[in-house]
């Protein structure tokens, strides 16, 4: 177990491995739209998870996410992957229920890395009060790890990407950087030790402690970086955000890095999408506009909320947390970055 390099066996890693957020589009956009009306939320809104009416006020809540190892330990390897597919679950303002697996898993590595890798998973979805009730194995020359994560609400208290009003303040919960982070790291440059414990890290507490606030729209960050989902986020709410570099936060070195060269490949196709979409002051340093395009895996929550009620979920949640922006009527651009 220790000789195991997973991130030797593959091209790329975490949320870095999407597809680029222009061919996806691309694709989605040439599909024939199936009419259902229990729909009430899919693929066309950019939201986090799709959202099935089952009658009676209630709604299924179901995403799935997977990808290849970012760390070389199986066990943080299968932390980080359930962490990654429950967050969905969060931002949509649901408690996960149940899940199936799936694993991809090469011939030449040993059962007991699959087994470890199930493990971590577990010690998540435990940690989320949910179960894995199965799941589906293919052998595969890349190792890669997720879930299809389910969950149950009241139809009324189902949080969207695409509510966000004029005058909200923004909070995102976790600090960015993760996807520099871990191309240094897998160049052997840095542990990442504040970045991987930030990616283990469940959405669970912040959901909990926003679920009783005025939150008018959620996502989570992931693959498609900060701008990309404050962009749908604005998108979807006929609005502008207005980003603070200031007010974000990042993991310790991440800005180093960046300055160095060490920029996952998403970081360009997701410039590639947005780069009409956003924004930015004239005088922000280049590394930081790399940072920004990043992708990040198990990122935190961005929530959009009264002036208010950011400010209670900023004394509960702790410094962890941080208001980063505002939302305002919709201008030229989906996304501005000031200073």
């Amino acid at each position: 177990m220790a000789d195991v390099r997973l991130t030797e066996l593959v091209r790329s890693s975490g949320c870095n491995a999407k597809l680029p957020p222009g061919d996806l589009n691309e694709v989605l956009k040439s599909l024939p739209r199936t009419v259902c009306d229990r729909l009430l939320g899919g693929y066309e809104k950019s939201d986090d998870a799709c959202v099935y009416d089952v009658g009676d006020g209630k709604v299924l809540i179901e995403t799935v996410d997977f990808f290849p190892p970012m760390v070389d330990d199986p066990f943080v390897f299968g932390e980080i992957a359930a962490a990654n597919a429950l967050s969905d679950i969060y931002a949509m303002g649901a408690s996960p229920s149940v899940a199936l697996s799936l694993m991809c898993f090469p011939s030449c590595l040993d059962l007991s890395v699959m087994r470890s890798i199930m493990l971590g998973a577990i010690s998540k979805t435990d940690e989320s009060g949910c179960v894995i009730a199965g799941g589906h194995t293919i052998s595969d020359r890349e190792p890669k790890f997720g879930l299809s994560v389910t969950a149950l609400a009241d139809k009324d208290s189902v949080w969207t990407n695409h509510g966000a009003r004029k005058g909200d303040f923004l909070v995102l919960t976790k600090k960015l950087g993760a996807g520099v982070m871990m191309t240094a790291h897998k160049g052997g440059e840095t542990d990442a030790a504040e970045a991987i414990e930030s990616m283990r890290t469940l959405n669970k507490r912040a959901r909990d402690i926003a679920r009783p606030l005025s939150v008018h729209a959620a996502t989570d960050i992931t693959g498609f970086s900060i701008l990309g989902h404050s962009s749908e986020m604005a998108d979807g709410s006929d609005a502008t955000i207005y980003l603070s570099l200031g007010s974000l936060r990042f993991f310790s070195g991440a800005l180093g890095f960046a300055r160095f060269g060490f920029l996952p490949e998403g970081r360009y196709t997701n410039e590639d999408y947005l780069k009409d979409k956003v924004d930015f002051d004239s005088r922000i340093e280049k590394a930081y506009i790399d940072l920004l395009f990043s992708p990040e895996t198990s990122g935190g929550l961005l929530l959009s909320l009264r002036e208010e009620d950011a400010g209670k979920f900023i004394e509960e949640f702790g410094d962890d947390a941080s208001i980063v922006g505002r939302v305002g009527e919709r201008a030229e651009k989906s996304v501005v970055v000031s200073l």
